[in-house]
């Protein structure tokens, strides 16, 4: 596993903090020491030649055989040079990489289904001539300009894209399509990941992207109104459900491998979009409803207002809403909090939110549909014991149950508040208020 230092903390230091978090309890009491089976290899896909020691490099060359290439900043606002860095330049050294490993047997690129959001209709192909510029030109202009020359031609390169994280997964695709062309390799796109459906835990998710900040600012008190069309497709994919997805790509892609060894030229990489599908949509108004219907299920000791969420698709609705809904009432809050003597917050919180509502609202008020041909065949060529194994099949997913299973994992996981009986009793005390 290719794994960075991160905030202070060395690579065995996060590998060690695998023990104590939850998402790995499961695989603990199965395997105390599964940790043991797994090399970190030090290394950053911001760095040239990925940061990779030369043992290291030996190591993987002589050894790999299946490539899963995850890394990635999803940062909307991320400055140019650095999703270049990660996301692009990255990836092509993740791929040349694999063009040594004398074991490969498939390699799987994890991109995104919004990679190629300029267009409203996504089939499961390449978009080069939605780019300003190949990829190949745009890393040979990272090599020889400035940060902040980069940084500052954003618009030019961006054009229709909406930011630099749709924009340089873009760019990457291209390299996939260009540089690993005669590789056993995959793209796969997922949608919106939210929290675990089923495995290893319920509810299991560890991060504020997306729906689940939502989920959460309502159920704290603190967002009640937010960007959003519920008639919009909600192309939300449960994360057990996508890794699940992960490793049958690279399954099938391996399977398909053969060709390679009778000589016969491999075409560019298959692409499998992974959405919610026709034949069991989810729109933001069963999102929306979920989480009105299951406030009271699972609140929070730590509400501070009474949880309810407005919508609208229109910006300058939103923007006047906030005014009465949000900026007022947390300037009041700041206000007594001063007369008390403690520091005011709720203004900054807010100015936050509204920031990140703003970032992620195109995702939220535009319809997108995709097409997922080599998705639903890869399913179907599956056993039903693969099935029930590696489950990705969404077509028949209960997405009512699935959005109380995610706000009950919120709670536990991102509220830090257990699920015991003591605990939902004195949150429904404090809504009561």
């Amino acid at each position: 596993m290719l794994i960075r230092p991160k905030k202070g903390v060395g690579i065995r230091d996060r590998i060690a903090a695998w023990d104590t978090d939850p998402v790995f309890s499961v695989l603990l009491k199965l395997n105390p020491k599964f940790s043991d089976r797994v090399t970190a290899i030090a290394g950053d896909c911001g760095l040239p030649d990925l940061g990779i020691s030369v043992e290291d490099r030996k190591l993987l060359v002589n050894e790999v055989q299946i490539v899963l290439h995850c890394a990635a900043t999803v940062r909307f606002d991320e400055p140019l040079h650095v999703a270049l860095d990660i996301n692009t330049r990255g990836t092509f050294l993740v791929v040349q990489l694999a063009k040594e490993m004398r074991r490969l047997e498939t390699f799987v690129h994890v991109s995104t289904a919004f990679s190629n959001c300029v267009i409203r209709h996504i089939n499961e192909a390449y978009y080069p001539d939605n780019l300003t510029c190949s990829s190949d030109k745009v890393l040979k202009l990272r090599e020889i300009l400035s940060n902040d020359l980069i940084d500052n031609m954003s618009p030019a390169f961006l054009k229709d894209f909406p930011n630099t994280y749709t924009f340089t997964k873009a760019l990457a695709e291209q390299v996939v399509q260009k540089e690993a062309s005669g590789l056993p390799a995959c793209i796969f796109r997922p949608g919106l990941i939210l929290a675990t459906f089923k495995d290893p835990i319920p509810g299991w998710t560890d991060n504020l992207y997306g729906p689940i900040s939502i989920l959460y600012g309502v159920a704290f008190g603190v967002l009640h109104v937010s960007l959003l069309d519920k008639k919009a497709r909600a192309h939300i994919v449960p994360v057990d459900y996508c890794a699940n997805m992960v490793l049958s790509t690279a399954w099938k892609t391996a399977v398909e491998n053969v060709q390679k060894k009778e000589n016969v030229s491999l075409k560019c990489p298959t692409i499998y979009n992974y959405a919610a599908s026709d034949q069991n949509p989810v729109n933001w108004l069963n999102f929306s409803k979920a989480v009105e219907d299951r406030r009271f299920d699972h609140p929070l000791e730590q509400t501070i207002w009474y949880p309810f969420l407005h919508t609208t698709s229109k910006q300058w609705v939103f923007e006047l809403a906030i005014l009465f809904y949000h900026i007022l009432p947390g300037h009041i809050v700041d206000i007594l909090l001063r007369l008390r003597g403690q520091k005011p917050r709720l203004v900054k919180i807010y100015n936050k939110i509204h920031n990140n509502i703003r970032k992620v609202a195109l995702f939220a008020i535009t319809n997108w549909t995709f097409s997922m041909n080599n998705t639903d065949r890869l399913i179907e060529c599956m056993t039903s014991e693969d099935r029930k194994l590696f489950e990705c099949d969404m077509s028949g997913l209960c997405w009512d149950e699935y959005f109380g299973v995610a706000l009950f994992g919120m709670r536990e996981y991102l509220g830090k508040e257990k699920p015991t009986e003591e605990s939902f009793r004195k949150a429904r005390k404090v809504i009561k208020r």
